[in-house]
């Protein structure tokens, strides 16, 4: 598809499909940085449980860490990136911490190791995630925020389709090299930060940011009362992306085999729908879709949950997956973005990933109890049935706030 790049100042229209040169700059930059985390992501759950001998309880600990974290900083990050009114040098700290911690890996062999790079990792993407998004919003037509938004995903979504395919071709070449995995991890991670620095331009967002006083009014107020709840009530109903795969391996031979190409079929489908989800969400509104994307998580859980590992039963699960990620990753900003004072963006994105995040953090760890307990097919029914009024819950409390 062709896309016609500009940048603008802040406050003009963009004409037409244009896309900002800012947005799709940020957007390279998030593909190497996502090559380089999907390397690891892709290798983390078998790499703990497999090579180290570590239990599906710590990797539940590790996972909910690796959802959780970042959530102690984003609303930290956004208050920065607002006062600062230097989104660039803000999300150039969290891309450098999140670099550094990939060389990090390679003396880790224990579990305490693990954790705390993992902590260190996550806490670089809660600094960069809220002014890196603020620059996007900043640089983009209010009226095509979700095409904005779904290019930067587009781009973000190859790295991480590359990444696992880049980790598994060093496997097959040195097998239980998750060394080599990390240092070239590393690698991509560097380069991504010197896009960052070298060719992203030095934005002004909209001020020195809002009174901590009024800040803390526009975050609780009723205008983003209700959607930081929608969110945050489907973040608790969420199963991570590492027990679900692992949830597939577990059913059959084919999933063991392809482990890491999993990720890999799960981000082409989001590379293929973000785009075209995100011009939808402009036209019919973005709650509509973002409620839409849970509900092919939703059918996600029970194909997950009835599989027996077999071929089609693994595509469909990795395709809807694909989908509700296409749905809702970058939908959710775009949603609260135009809710809240210009001053202000970077915080009130930053509050509502910080609320998807903490929500996830606690189902990680409380997935991975039902897992032990249970087995993971009953587990995924469960979630599923929380999800179902999740969803119901949701749509009320989005009900009309397209308008």
């Amino acid at each position: 598809m062709y896309i016609t790049i500009r940048d603008r100042p802040a406050g003009a229209k963009a004409a037409g499909s244009r896309v900002a040169t800012t947005v799709v700059l940020l957007g390279v930059v998030s593909l190497l940085t996502d090559i380089s985390s999907e390397m690891v992501t892709a290798v983390l759950p078998l790499y703990m449980t497999a090579e180290l001998g570590l239990s599906l309880l710590a990797y539940g600990v590790v996972d909910g860490l690796y959802q959780g974290v970042s959530a102690l900083v984003r609303i930290f990050g956004g208050y920065l990136n607002d006062r600062t009114n230097r989104p660039k040098w803000v999300a150039v700290l969290g891309y450098g911490i999140s670099a550094l911690s990939r060389i990090a890996l390679v003396p880790a062999h224990s579990f305490a190791a693990i954790t705390g790079v993992v902590t260190a990792d996550r806490l670089g993407k809660g600094f960069r995630t809220a002014p890196r998004d603020a620059l996007i919003a900043d640089a983009s037509d209010p009226a095509a925020l979700g095409r904005a938004f779904g290019v930067h995903r587009t781009l973000d979504t190859i790295g991480a389709a590359l990444g696992p395919l880049v980790a598994f071709g060093l496997l097959l070449l040195v097998p239980a090299g998750y060394s080599s995995v990390f240092v070239a991890s590393f690698a991509f991670a560097l380069l991504g930060v010197a896009m960052l620095v070298l060719f992203v331009p030095d934005r002004r967002t909209a001020g020195s940011g809002l009174p901590v006083r009024r800040l803390v009014t526009e975050l609780t107020g009723p205008r983003l009362r209700k959607p930081l709840l929608a969110a945050g009530l489907l973040g608790l109903c969420t199963v991570s992306d590492g027990f679900l795969y692992l949830s597939l391996q577990h059913s059959g031979d084919f999933a063991a085999r392809w482990f890491p190409l999993m990720y890999v079929g799960t981000n082409l489908v989001y590379l293929s729908l973000a785009i075209p989800l995100g011009r939808l969400a402009d036209r019919v509104g973005r709650a509509r879709v973002f409620l839409a994307g849970h509900a092919a998580l939703l059918l996600t859980y029970l194909v997950a949950g009835g599989s027996d590992g077999g071929l089609i039963a693994t595509l469909v699960a990795l395709g809807l997956l694909g989908a509700y990620y296409a749905a809702t990753d970058g939908v959710l900003p775009a949603l609260i973005s135009r809710r809240v004072p210009a001053e202000a963006r970077g915080s009130g994105i930053a509050a509502a990933q910080t609320v998807v995040v903490l929500a996830r953090f606690a189902v990680s760890l409380a997935f991975a109890a039902l897992w032990e307990a249970w087995g993971p097919s009953p587990a995924l029914f469960l979630a599923a049935g929380f999800l179902t009024a999740g969803i119901g819950a949701a749509s009320w409390l989005l009900k009309g706030i397209d308008r």
